[in-house]
This record gives C-alpha cells, structure tokens and sequence, in this order.
C-alpha cells in the first residue's frame, strides 16, 4: 500500500503569525493555534501517515517557522516566498534551518490586492526560478482568475503547477459554470495537477451531504484524472464544515467502485510523485 499523504493542512501559532481573517463568532472552531501535535491526532484519526503543510502568511519568517516542524508527522512545506524579489536568498534562509524539505511556494494570489498578480512580469521572473530550483507552485485561486492560471501554466511549461482546492468551485446547487469552463482549461494543461480539498470548509455542518460535491469531485476526475489529483483536507479550516474525518468520509463515498490503483493516487501516491518528487518505492520520479 502507498504512504498515506494529506496534500493539504496548515498550522499556525497566532502569537507569532496572527490570523487576522479568522472571525471568533463565525469561525469558532478554528479559533486557536494548531501545531503539530493536533496534527499528528487528525492524521491517525483520517488513517493518513504524514502531510504536506502549506502556508497560511505571506510571510518569509512564517516558513522558517514551519519549515522547523515534526518530519515524523510533516512530510514537506508549500513555502512563501516574495517571487516578486531575488528567491534564491529568501529560500537559503527557510532552508538554513529546515527540518523538512521545502517542496513548493504559494502566494494568496485569491486576496492580493492586484487582481492580476500571476500575470506580472517580475512575478514570472519568480516562477521562472521556482522551475530552476525543482519547486512546485500552488494555485490558491478565485474561478475568474483560472483563466489567468493557464496563461501561466502554458508560459511556464516545466514548472509544476498545484490547483489548490479545485480552483474554488460555487457552493452546491449554484451555477457553476463559469468555473467549469475555467477549470476544464486549465486541466487540459499537462504541467498542472489539483487538490480535491477545501470543498467543505464554506459550508455549514449538517447542511450538505456527500451527494452535493459529486458533481464537482466528478468534472475532477474526468478532466485530470485519479494520476492528477490528490486529496487534501484543508485542516483545520475543514472544521468550520464539519470536520477532517466527514470530509474524507464523503470522498471516499464518492470514490466507491474506483480501482485501488485511482484510491492510491488520490490518498498518497500523486502527492508523493509531485510534492517529494518519488516513485512509491522511494525512486526519484520521472519528470
């Protein structure tokens, strides 16, 4: 059986990176610091064996920080770095004190206030080094920045390419076809992959079933495929939808009659050959 790899969570420690965007009254069940020690109980209760933490703060100092966690529990960190500036010495400094491998670079491209940033010149001139030093990068998008995603995708063809959270497909029983023209796009690009992750972390417990995400969770696997994608749990933001374990347990619903070999890709073996760039026996993966 594969390694068990959730390709999404995060952490953090409020009184060194505060979350300014989290609401107390809304937002209630995150409204505390995660380390890895609640990770680690979240990963033995969805039966994962490690993650893939990703950054919550455009911030260098946030990644030195994480980049310093648990490698029994933490399998490697989507980092930040400011692309717009020279990245060589920004990573040189996570990696100076890392305990697990820096494995990409995400930027909140959905909240920067220019709403063209991934189109930017010297942004580009960033994603060019992410290519050269053997970095993915995570997409954390609107549906109307998809179209943005492809220019970049199709600019940059040997940089691998993360679609974080579907691309942020419409809440169940809403038109959604503007996102699935962008989507389906943006699939046809072979340097691109997706997270079935984030599709609860909108919606209020009780209020949606299994049932609600299949159209979305099934336009993924027609368009990329079991071999493209990888489930994410966007924990601990998956607790304001219900919680880690309802997640996985209504994409596994979703997932009955699909061979093993599409079980393995979705729950560990896709994340591996991106993210820490192996084969499951541990060979470095073709590229």
């Amino acid at each position: 059986m594969t390694s068990r790899l959730d390709a999404h969570v995060h952490l953090w420690n409020r009184a060194l990176d505060p979350q300014d965007w989290i609401d107390p009254e809304t937002m209630a069940p995150i409204d505390q610091d995660f380390g890895t020690g609640e990770l680690a109980t979240m990963l033995a209760e969805t039966g994962m064996d490690k993650a893939i933490v990703v950054q919550a703060s455009n911030s260098v100092d946030e990644s030195i920080r994480l980049a310093q966690s648990d490698p029994t529990v933490v399998a490697g960190l989507v980092a930040w770095v400011d692309l717009t500036q020279d990245v060589g010495p920004q990573l040189e400094r996570i990696l100076a004190t890392a305990s697990v491998p820096i494995v990409g670079v995400r930027h909140l491209a959905h909240i920067d206030p220019d709403p063209a940033w991934l189109l930017r010149e010297d942004v580009a001139r960033g994603l060019n080094a992410l290519e050269q030093a053997g970095l993915c990068f995570d997409l954390v998008l609107r549906h109307w920045q998809l179209s943005q995603a492809a220019h970049v995708a199709s600019r940059h063809q040997g940089l691998r390419l993360v679609l974080d959270h579907l691309g942020g497909p419409p809440p169940p029983d809403t038109d959604a076809t503007a996102w699935e023209s962008g989507f389906r796009d943006l699939a046809g690009l072979p340097n691109v992959v997706a997270k079935v992750s984030g599709l609860t972390s909108g919606l209020v417990p009780g209020s949606w079933t299994s049932s609600d995400l299949r159209p979305v969770v099934e336009t993924a696997l027609e368009v990329f495929g079991p071999e493209r994608l990888m489930y994410g749990t966007d924990w601990p933001l998956a607790e304001l939808g219900g919680g880690a374990g309802i997640w996985k347990t209504a994409l596994e619903t979703l997932l009955k009659g699909a061979s093993e070999d599409a079980y393995d890709r979705l729950f560990g073996t896709t994340a591996v050959e991106v993210y820490l760039q192996q084969n499951p026996d541990g060979q470095p993966a073709a590229r």
